[in-house]
């Protein structure tokens, strides 16, 4: 759920920090109040596109920031880890969107920069709007079908059938490429083999290679190091060297043992310093001969390194590079040997899986039919309760013309309001009000399935009243149970049934309009003075006391900081 919420300089809002908790949320105001400020703070941290005239006049920026405490963070952590972004760490994630007047906009997730269409996409993990101008995630054919599998159980069909679809697609994909390259000639097949050839010429083992390159270093610089050799052992054992130095050296210690026995000990010492100085002239003597190698051996490590040089220049430096690249020339020498009884191998294969597909595709849509029928049933029950007497909602499968991963048939949403009209795509309903209350009916039936955190109605309560409307907010805060729901509403049937209530004000006062939000949780009086605003007059005695029968028993506590 969105447990905190900052707004500074959103359009006519300056500066707001509000407090949520779960359940049911309703967001009043006078019209032209500014309710669409925080419905439009959402829409940002949702990925909706946004200009710069939103900024508040006078600002260099405006900025929304929340942070969500959510039970489950699979979906979110597996997007965020395949982005490239900071899982959520103790089940909250964080977002911001700052809009700069003269600069680009910045997104953070979690507090690394991110893109809009990463947020964009995350949006569709945990919120959901219904109002005018939003995007409904319900509307779109992907998220119906997802909910209509959820709500049949059917996840082991569709598991079943996309397995058998993406065996048969990838035997597709082989025939296409066999049947799209080129058969190959004697001379590139010969090439083929003299490029393998080349390759197992070398020992690809990473010791061995590693042992290449130290020999070939050695003898590249072979004249260096042979002098830097000879001039270690000249050092050690020439006329001059520190051997000729030793032995008057150790005749002196002996003769000073003599007198004082007890230099003994260094005397030792010197003596097992010249030997060791003399095994170490006569190794750096058979260094020199080591690095003289033979014409041969010589040519053999130039041409093994060069070998190598090649291989990585056209295939790279990782040896599982090149090792892959010799797997794909053999295995292309072999498909030459019976390309044509390949293909007709990958053929008989391929249509046994067709058959296979169709045939779980068949079964899929059978269940997919049957799970919209009890949807749309139970749907349309509620639609009764919401004001739709005679309406008609169904879900209606279109044939594809090709199998798809989703099946042979899409299904689609199709909704009538009047006895006599035809059912119509639900993006084709054209009152605001009227698609919005669908979807709270079709949200109702789907909560136990649908694991969106957060579901943002706009209108929802459009052209009714009465008992309709306070059945709108029942609906609601029954969706709202194990959610998170916020409503925009002028009904005060609906939000007299709010856990929390939070109200929109604009003070015209002074020189400049200002947008205020505050809760009304702890102040019971202010609160049903908002309902007897909306119920017509906040002085009337009669308003008041319909507010306090509407309000029934106080609600939960919330809070709310503005600030300047």
């Amino acid at each position: 759920m969105l447990q905190l919420l900052r707004i500074r300089n959103l359009a006519l809002l300056e500066a707001v920090e509000l407090e949520f908790e779960s359940g049911f949320t309703a967001v009043t105001g006078e019209t032209g109040a500014g309710k669409s400020i925080l419905l439009g703070a959402l829409g940002l941290l949702s990925g909706a596109r946004a200009d710069k005239t939103i900024i508040r006049q006078g600002a260099d920026a405006c900025e929304v920031e929340g942070v969500f405490e959510l039970r489950s963070t699979e979906k979110i952590d597996v997007f965020l880890e395949a982005s490239g972004l900071p899982r959520c760490e103790d089940g909250q994630l964080v977002l911001k969107r700052t809009l700069h007047r003269e600069r680009a906009a910045r997104i953070a997730i979690n507090g690394s920069m991110a893109t809009l269409a990463n947020l964009q996409a995350l949006g569709e993990l945990w919120i959901d709007f219904h109002g005018p101008g939003e995007p409904r995630r319900l509307l779109k054919a992907d998220c119906q079908i997802e909910l209509l599998d959820l709500f049949g159980r059917l996840g082991e069909e569709v598991a079943s059938y996309e397995a058998a679809y993406d065996a048969w697609r990838s035997r597709l994909a082989e025939i296409d490429r066999l049947s799209r390259e080129t058969r190959l000639d004697e001379n590139q097949i010969d090439y083929l083999r003299q490029q393998i050839e080349r390759i197992d010429s070398l020992d690809l083992e990473p010791a061995a290679i590693e042992a290449l390159e130290r020999d070939f270093n050695r003898l590249s610089r072979a004249q260096e190091l042979t002098g830097l050799v000879q001039g270690l052992a000249a050092g050690l054992h020439g006329d001059e060297g520190v051997q000729a130095l030793l032995p008057p050296l150790i005749r002196t210690a002996r003769e000073l043992s003599s007198l004082d026995p007890s230099t003994t000990p260094l005397v030792q010492r010197l003596e097992s310093v010249a030997v060791e100085i003399e095994d170490l002239g006569q190794e750096f003597e058979n260094l020199v001969g080591g690095l003289d190698l033979d014409p041969e051996t010589a040519a053999s490590l130039e041409s093994r390194m060069a070998i190598l040089l090649e291989l990585r220049r056209r295939h790279g430096r990782d040896l599982a590079s090149i090792r892959d690249a010799r797997e794909d020339m053999a295995r292309k020498i072999a498909e030459q040997g019976d390309i044509e009884g390949t293909l007709t191998r990958l053929e008989h294969e391929a249509a046994q899986y067709e058959k296979d597909c169709r045939e779980r595709a068949a079964r899929l849509r059978v269940a997919r039919e049957k799970a919209g029928r009890m949807l749309t049933q139970r749907a349309e029950a509620l639609l009764g309760e919401l004001g739709f007497a005679r309406a008609r909602l169904l879900v209606a499968f279109a044939p594809e013309s090709e199998l798809r991963r989703h099946g042979d048939a899409r299904p689609e949403f199709l909704f009538s309001p009047n006895t006599g009209e035809a059912p119509l795509p639900l993006t084709r309903i054209a009152s605001s009000g009227e698609l919005a209350r669908v979807m709270l009916a079709l949200k109702s039936v789907l909560a136990e399935v649908d694991e969106i955190p957060v579901l943002v109605f706009d209108e929802v309560d459009a052209n009714v009243g009465g008992e309709i409307g306070r059945a709108v907010g029942e609906k609601m805060a029954a969706i709202a149970d194990g959610r998170q729901v916020f409503c925009v509403t002028h009904l005060p049937q609906v939000a007299s049934l709010g856990a929390k209530h939070f109200v929109v004000e604009k003070d015209q006062s002074g020189a400049r309009a200002v947008v205020g939000i505050r809760s009304l949780h702890a102040d019971r009086t202010e609160r049903i003075a908002e309902l007897a605003r909306m119920l017509g007059d906040r002085k009337s005695a009669s308003a008041l006391t319909h507010a306090e029968k509407l309000l029934g028993a106080p609600a939960k506590k919330a809070t709310v900081r503005n600030r300047k």
